[in-house]
This record gives structure tokens, sequence and C-alpha cells, in this order.
């Protein structure tokens, strides 16, 4: 396993990470997602990714139970704030109130002391940039988080918190979280990637395989049993398109001239920006795990023809 600097901090990430977005407390169950966890920890992931939202909280729960006996400080383990957790008109949003509050409740139910990254998970309209930087720096300052960062914010907006930040000597965000794939690419490229050579601002990015589509397991249909199968992920199936699936099955035979699967292909191919500190993936069996691992070591594949021939394959695509 490799480790990245996340962004200008001093902390060190592993380059693979595994989230529990959409598979712990739904596609996985407690043994299934402590055995996926603990098989992680032991190829070298120390960065383990969650949400207040996810399964109600119940992947927070989930994931506190797995990491029990694992050691504290060898973890990286991140939540974040802002959907609807708690009642009321406040229990939503980046108000000083509802941070406070949904941070403790992600610690009770991860059962830690504190998260190692906090993310604000979207940009809350309705509260002033300045009140989410100060509750942030309140946060670290309390020993409740060590950093803090934004999930899907405009660039504009990272840049507003982080000259707030600099106005009255707080600590900046550290992190963004966007979607970057082969089919989700300019705000990392575009957008991002000035701010991170400017503040320094590290990206553990999310979807590598866009919903599992880059995986090229939906290349001959959608396999019973596949997270596209299921009744309730409809907005899976809606972006299985035949202009996807034909760059798939380019990307496919690519892959195999590399000796890769397609799936770490993409992953690979995330990982050869400098601005990725980690690619945040998913699993629900231990062998997708330990091919989503595996692509580390194939971003040495990614010489300049083969980039090319990615681009000719998938370059063109609207987002």
């Amino acid at each position: 396993m490799h480790f990245r600097r996340l962004g200008r901090s001093g902390l060190k990430i592993s380059e693979i990470s595994l989230g529990a977005w959409v598979t712990f407390g739904a596609q996985v169950d407690e043994q299934k997602a402590s055995d996926l966890i603990h098989a992680a920890y032991d190829q070298g992931v120390n960065y383990f990714d969650n949400a207040d939202m996810y399964a109600n909280g119940q992947a927070e729960v989930i994931m506190g139970k797995a990491i029990r006996d694992l050691p504290r400080e060898a973890l990286v383990i991140s939540s974040k704030v802002f959907w609807p957790t708690m009642p009321g008109p406040n229990g939503r949003g980046l108000s000083r109130k509802h941070i406070f509050e949904s941070v403790h409740a992600s610690l009770r139910r991860l059962n830690l002391d504190y998260l190692d990254l906090y993310l604000c998970h979207r940009y809350d309209p309705d509260t002033p940039v300045e009140e989410v930087v100060w509750a942030m720096n309140d946060l670290i300052r309390q020993g409740k988080i060590l950093y803090w960062g934004t999930s899907k914010w405009e660039p504009a907006l990272v840049a507003q918190a982080y000259g707030v930040a600099r106005q009255y000597t707080l600590i900046p965000p550290s992190m963004e979280q966007p979607q970057y794939n082969l089919f989700h690419r300019q705000r990392v490229e575009i957008l991002l990637s000035p701010l991170c050579k400017e503040f320094g601002l590290g990206l553990t990015t999310w979807s590598p395989l866009y919903f599992g589509i880059l995986s090229g397991k939906y290349n001959e249909g959608i396999p019973e049993g596949s997270r596209a199968s299921l009744p309730e992920m409809g907005w899976v199936r809606d972006r299985i398109t035949p202009e996807r699936l034909s760059i798939v099955r380019q990307l496919t035979k690519l892959s195999q001239e590399l000796d890769l699967t397609t799936a770490q292909l993409a992953i690979a191919w995330v990982l050869r920006r400098k601005e990725v500190a980690s690619v945040i993936t998913g699993a629900t069996r231990p062998e997708q795990l330990d091919e989503n691992i595996a692509a580390g070591e194939a971003v040495g594949k990614l010489a300049d023809n083969v980039l090319e021939r990615i681009e000719q394959i998938a370059g063109n695509l609207p987002e």
C-alpha cells in the first residue's frame, strides 16, 4: 500500500480507502462489514470513510463495532454533516447548532473520542461560510476533529472558506471530496486542480467506478444480485446507457492487454493525478476489495501511450 499526504497537511492516508456509502447497513451486514474492514486494514488501508446519513446512521454504528479492536492511532476515520438526521428545522444544514450536535452523534455511533476528518457534505446556502469555518475551527480546538473539509462544494465557495480562515487566523479546510472518474472529471481537472495548487487542498475522491459501471460488470447486462439489479437502485440503472457501455467495453479490451481488470484500470486512472490523496472504494465481497487495492500497483502501467488511448476511448463523452 502506498500512502499520500492529504494536500499540504502532514496527514498520510492510504491511496486506496474503503467507504461505507450504499454498502454498510444496506448491502453489507455487520459481520461482512467487519470482515471487509479488517481485510482492508491487513492490506495497509488506514482511511475509512463514512457519513452520518449513510443507512440512517447505521453505517457509523457498524463501522464503530468493526474498528473497536484495531489500534485507533493507526486509523484515519472520516464522517460528514449536512443532510437531515434530526427532527426540527435545525436538524439539517451547517449551522453551528447542527454541526455540534451532529459530530457528537457521530462520535457516539462510531464509539470514538475524535474524528480524523470531518466534512461538510454539501454547501448550505442558509448558513454563512463564516459560521461554518468558526464551528469547524472550534471543533478542532476542542479535540473533537483533527482536520475538516468539504464535499461537492463549488470551487468558489471552497476558496471563500479558505479566505475566511486566513482573515480570522482560523484553520482552513484541508480537503475536498468530489466525485471523480472517467465519466465525471471536469470538476477536478478544470475547477479544483487550481485550488489544490494554490491552497494545498487534498482530494479524497469517490465513485471511481461510476457506481460500478466502469467495473465492466454490466457489459453484457445486469447480473442478478448486482447493485443495479436491486429495486431501489433505479438511479444506477438510469446511468447504464449504450454510450457508456460502448466505452467500458473498449476499456475492458485495453485492460486485458495490460493484464488488469477494467476496475483496476479505472481506479489507476484516477490515482494518476497528484491532487488525489486517496480513492474511496466500496466493496461487498473480499474479492472486490482485493481487486480494488491491487489497482494501486497498476498506476505504473499507465504510460503516455496508454493514457492517450484512454482519452481516445472516453475523452469525448459529455458529462
